[in-house]
This record gives structure tokens, C-alpha cells and sequence, in this order.
């Protein structure tokens, strides 16, 4: 995509990044130069409009769920073990989170709608409904 036009930023760089730019999360420098070449260049400002539309549209349909508190800080631990170039564990972030605010729960005998106890981990909860099955089967 090009308007034909000459830019200091090529078109395919403003759109390899555009999601950085409506994020907020490149340089400050950075960000002022897309934001010429998308007040210059009609089909990257079309596009810069319809992008930040969805996302839009994605907040305000996706945006009211629940999350546990710790989440953010969790991602951003990983996020920097990642680029510190150590292994991450197996388990996604939010199974993490799920389990740590299951185990807050546990003094209260919390169960999932399986019936798994809500504060055991992933393997845990897979053996627990393994050993049901085999006990359903024997009955």
C-alpha cells in the first residue's frame, strides 16, 4: 500500500507498526513521525482510522471481563524473562493466575463447575478427573 508519494517513513514500516502507534508503546520520537506520514499518506490514514476503530469496538465489547488483580504483573514477569532470555514455565499466565486465586479460595472448599477442587493445579485437576472417570466406569 502506497499513496505514491515520497515519506520519510515507507508505508509497509507505518503498517508493520501501527498497532505500537495506537498503543502508545513506541518512542516518543518514533510516534511523531508516524504521525506525519499518516496526516500525509490517505490510504495509511484510512487504514490508522479503521484499525483504531476495532479497537475500539474490542474495548467496549471485550472490556468489562474479569481478570485476576495480579494478572498485569504476572504478564509483564514473563514479558521480562523473555527478553532476558530465560526459560519461561509451561504454565500460561493466566492457568497461573486462575490457580493462585483459587488457592485464596481453597479455606473455603472452592470447586469448579467440574467438581475439581478449584485450588489444585492443572495436573492436579486432570488426575482428580481422571480418577472420577475410572470410579463412574467401576460403578
Amino acid at each position: 500500500m502506497s499513496c505514491g508519494e515520497p515519506h520519510d517513513k515507507e508505508c509497509s514500516e507505518v503498517l508493520d507498526h501501527l498497532y505500537e502507534y495506537l498503543d502508545r508503546e513506541m518512542p516518543e520520537g518514533e510516534c511523531e513521525k508516524f504521525q506525519v506520514h499518516i496526516d500525509e499518506c490517505s490510504p495509511c490514514l484510512e487504514k490508522y482510522g479503521l484499525e483504531q476503530a476495532v479497537k475500539k469496538l474490542v474495548k467496549r465489547c471485550c472490556g468489562h471481563d474479569d481478570v485476576p488483580s495480579d494478572l498485569r504483573s504476572k504478564v509483564m514477569g514473563r514479558i521480562d524473562l523473555i527478553r532476558a532470555g530465560e526459560t519461561v514455565p509451561e504454565v500460561s499466565v493466566l492457568d497461573q493466575a486462575r490457580h493462585d486465586a483459587a488457592r485464596n479460595d481453597d479455606s473455603t472448599g472452592a470447586r469448579d463447575a467440574d467438581g475439581t477442587d478449584a485450588a489444585a493445579s492443572p495436573a492436579e485437576a486432570a488426575e482428580s478427573a481422571d480418577a472420577r472417570t475410572e470410579a463412574a466406569r467401576a460403578d
